[in-house]
């Protein structure tokens, strides 16, 4: 049986040995694919939004890319191990590019703050207007560094500091 709803189509299903849920989430029923997502933003921004997904596919071959509904809003999200690694969306008045190695490396985090100082930085987010706020060739060292980064071992780190082991 399928079960569609708003956000998510839902594929019920008889389970069997091994399987650990008797449901399948599949993702929203008719999300964009990339090239159409690409295509609904303004010229300018299919521009530096296509460097930036060229960019980040050479440099972090791990990364698999997909629309997806992140935080309300349909963006580019690229999983590693089926994690979010990053994402790119287009706001009304900015972008924003989701990295979450420098969201789990302070000093990471820190380094490109400095390194671009026209972008406004939250925890794992950096919102830039256009190139001049985000120049290619500082983004490629980022994605460079955060390639780099394990992201499963950073969660299990995580993990191992709340619960007090070690």
């Amino acid at each position: 049986m399928i079960v569609i709803d708003k956000k998510w189509i839902i594929f019920n299903k008889e389970p069997t040995l091994g399987d650990c849920s008797a449901e399948l989430l599949i993702g929203p029923p008719f999300a964009m694919d990339i090239e159409q997502y690409m295509r609904s933003q303004s010229a300018e921004r299919q521009t530096i939004m296509r460097d930036i997904h060229q960019i980040i596919l050479e440099l972090d071959p791990t990364v698999q890319p997909l629309v997806e509904l992140m935080m309300g809003k349909e963006m580019v999200v690229y999983k590693c191990q089926r994690m979010m690694k990053y994402g790119l969306a287009a706001g009304k008045s900015y972008l924003s590019l989701h990295a979450m190695p420098i969201y789990g490396s302070p000093t990471l985090h820190a380094r490109y703050k400095e390194l671009l100082p026209n972008a406004h930085f939250q925890k794992g987010c950096i919102n830039f207007a256009d190139e001049a706020a985000m120049p290619l060739d500082v983004l490629r060292n980022l994605i460079a560094e955060c390639a780099r980064i394990d992201l499963r071992k950073i969660k299990e780190q995580y993990l191992q500091s709340r619960t007090g082991k070690t």
